[in-house]
């Protein structure tokens, strides 16, 4: 049964590859892989014929199938080759990998089909049946290595199109590995694995068919960078030190005698510790990318990987690591470094020390804005190699370098940075972990890097000034605010000392007198606390009868010409607003209008109310104002219409209040007809309904509000547009 299942089994891969060669002959030979998928499937064919007539007749000889085995699998790892030249995009940069990874399967297959050959003729045994099997295992194990680099490497639109293609080789070569890795363990071939394996091959047919039928109108997309040629290279150094290793071990056992088993668990524990130091460490790593580089690369750099590395340290918007940090670490990496620092040219025109990363500063540490390097940068875009320097200054004119560059022992090359075609900082590279030799490549490289990460710099530190020209203005307006609420002070007591010497032995005016000085306390006092408590967390209010305010400031502004006057429904609602704050809001737009209006005009208010709103119009037929005025700078801060008598900041404080209780003010306006001021209040059915009322914006304007004007003639009244 078992031999009817193995017959089975190869027979069905043998047919399976028969029919995708046939199906790749008829249409599909126009590129490099698909010609060598072809005779791999023709290869294959031969080997699973070759194992079906062994089953049979027991032919043809061991020789025979061991030599389709490696031919076997030297045609699927030349698939894997034909798709990297297939895909790459630079040939020369593929044709040295591919002679590298060819040259060593190449090697790998000649020495196992060679001692095959000598043994099969002239009977010599250079390798036992164990050396055997770790060949086929090398083999195996290095077109897995291969495909997991295509598939790593491939861009998404062709990994679509090599993907069947890379999971069938990939199929194969790993039950080739693991039976292979079963029958080194057990001393022999499974007798599952091997009837199941032809089986494995057949299954995976489909998905060659189905990857050619779906490339057919698919380029390839595959990009062999240093990256994929370091990993397989890694990959195949380490598979290597295993194999090494396990022969190693196999020796030590046999001579070790009774000690034979301690010292082989010894020996690999030694050689596995020794074997992650080597893969752990950054030195040998920057070792083996540079000599990759050297050797198997037009350019030393990969510069779509140097990019996009770059682009991602940048995207973090945070500040952890700080930007500096980020650009020493950038700069840095470009000539396999890890340590560096950057000075950044200060206000004085001096260069101060921004971050060190991983070399120990100096005590003085500010390199002056007129020595001589960077006198020399002012006139070269050069890089200096310190190292280069010590040996021969005259090669750079005997320049000096400051000694606050000089005390960093560990220092290597010192780069300008350039902001425009000024220097903006100054940036030095530490010693790095392996020797590189420096060209022209590097040099240009380093200098686009530093240039670039510079506009990176100059626009935080922008954005650092800009955010504190913010600050400041905010400060400046809150000031602004605080001024013009004691500019109003200021105006109502100077009006009672003018008009003390005239009114003192009136009863009326004594009393008036003494409200108005007791209002200005409160507010001064107001004025106190808030440059103490600057940001108030909330606006109190209480009910207010809105009717009842409305006529007491009208009687009250009745004094001055022309008198207002209420006209329309008298109806009463009720509001919730601070009482004081609401009388500066009204009383200012009441006293705008009169300055607006000549004598002998009208300045009229009334109501409309709505079922949860009312609205007080303030009407005059005064000077009006323009439409681009009102969009555009009448409640705009620090806009006046008055000069240097008004800030501007009324009409911007009183539409602010009105809008922090829930209301607001339109305007419509002509010029030489008139204005009216709609002001829109919620309406509280209850009192319960005035409570906490939630702050709006700009919550640090004065707490004080807008303050009403006391009984004078228009012509001495002080207040804004």
């Amino acid at each position: 049964m078992v031999t009817d299942f193995s017959l089975i089994s190869h027979a069905a891969a043998g047919l399976s590859f028969l029919l995708l060669a046939l199906l790749i002959v008829r249409k599909y030979l126009r590129r490099d892989s698909d010609r060598a998928l072809f005779l791999a499937a023709i290869v294959s064919v031969l080997w699973a014929g070759s194992l079906v007539a062994q089953t049979l007749w027991e032919q043809p000889p061991f020789f025979v199938r061991y030599l389709l085995e490696l031919l076997r699998d030297a045609a699927w790892i030349a698939v894997v080759f034909a798709l990297i030249r297939d895909g790459a995009r630079n040939a020369e940069m593929a044709g040295r990998a591919r002679r590298l990874l060819g040259g060593c399967s190449l090697v790998l297959i000649v020495v196992l089909l060679g001692s095959g050959s000598l043994e099969y003729v002239m009977n010599w045994h250079l390798l036992d049946g164990k050396t055997k099997v770790l060949g086929q295992m090398a083999l195996s194990l290095l077109g897995l290595c291969l495909v997991e680099q295509i598939w790593r490497n491939s861009v998404s639109f062709g990994r679509s199109s090599v993907k069947y293609t890379c999971i069938g080789i990939a199929t194969i070569f790993a039950f080739d590995f693991f039976m292979y890795a079963d029958a080194l363990l057990f001393g022999q071939i499974s007798g599952s694995f091997w009837n199941a394996r032809g089986a494995v091959n057949a299954l995976v047919v489909p998905l060659f068919a189905v990857n050619m039928i779906n490339t057919r109108r698919q380029p390839v997309e595959f990009q062999l960078s240093r990256t994929a040629v370091f990993h397989v290279g890694t990959l195949m150094f380490a598979g290597a030190y295993l194999l090494l290793a396990a022969a190693g071990g196999y020796y030590v056992k046999v001579l070790g005698g009774q000690w034979g088993d301690a010292l082989q668990v010894l020996f690999f524990t030694i050689l596995l510790a020794f074997l992650a130091t080597l893969l752990a460490s950054t030195r040998v790593r920057a070792k083996l990318m540079m000599f990759i580089s050297q050797n198997f690369f037009d350019y030393k750099y990969d510069y779509r990987e140097e990019w996009l590395k770059m682009t991602q340290a940048f995207a973090n918007l945070s500040d952890d690591p700080p930007l500096p940090e980020r650009v020493v670490r950038i700069l840095a990496s470009l000539v396999e470094s890890n340590s560096g620092v950057i000075w950044i040219r200060d206000d004085e025109g001096n260069f101060s020390l921004n971050t060190a990363v991983n070399l120990a500063p100096p005590k003085y540490t500010t390199i002056d804005g007129q020595s001589e390097l960077i006198r020399f940068f002012g006139e070269r875009e050069w890089i200096v190699d310190l190292k280069e320097y010590r040996l021969d200054p005259i090669s750079y004119n005997l320049l000096e370098i400051p000694d606050p560059i000089l005390k960093f022992t560990d220092g290597w090359l010192v780069i300008p940075m350039y902001l425009g075609d000024e220097l903006y900082g100054i940036t030095l590279i530490g010693t790095p972990y392996a020797k590189v030799e420096l060209n022209w490549e590097n040099f240009d490289l380093v200098r686009v890097v530093a240039r670039q990460t510079t506009n990176l710099l100059a626009q935080a530190d922008a954005q650092n000034r800009l955010s504190r020209a913010m600050q400041f203005e905010a400060v400046s307006k809150a000031s602004a605010f605080m001024v013009h609420d004691l500019k109003t002070l200021i105006a109502q007591l100077s009006l009672l000392v003018k008009n003390a010497p005239r009114h003192r032995d009136n009863p009326a005016f004594v009393d008036d007198m003494i409200r108005t000085t007791d209002h200005a306390v409160q507010k001064m006092s107001n004025l106190v606390d808030h440059i103490r408590k600057p940001v108030a967390d909330d606006v109190r209010g209480q009910p207010i009868e809105l009717y009842g305010l409305v006529a007491e400031l009208v009687s009250h502004y009745s004094r001055n010409r022309p008198a207002p006057r209420m006209e329309g429904p008298k109806d009463n609602v009720m509001v919730c607003a601070d009482p004081e704050q609401l009388r500066s809001v009204i009383g200012h737009l009441i006293q705008n209008a009169q300055d607006a209006t000549p004598p002998d005009g009208e300045v009229v208010l009334n109501f409309k109310t709505a079922s949860d709103s009312v609205v007080l119009f303030i009407q005059d037929t005064g000077s009006g104002m323009s439409e681009e005025f009102i969009k555009t700078r009448l409640f705009k801060p620090f806009e006046s219409t008055k000069g240097l008598t008004g800030m501007g900041i009324g009409a911007y404080q009183a539409r602010e209040y009105l809008r922090r209780i829930g209301g607001n003010i339109d305007v419509t306006s002509e010029a030489g007809v008139g204005s009216c001021f709609s002001l829109r209040f919620p309406i509280i059915r209850e009192r319960l309904e005035c409570g906490l009322v939630e702050q709006g914006v700009h919550e640090d304007e004065s707490a004080t509000g807008i303050e009403p004007v006391p009984p004078a003639p228009a012509s001495t009244a002080v207040n804004d547009k």
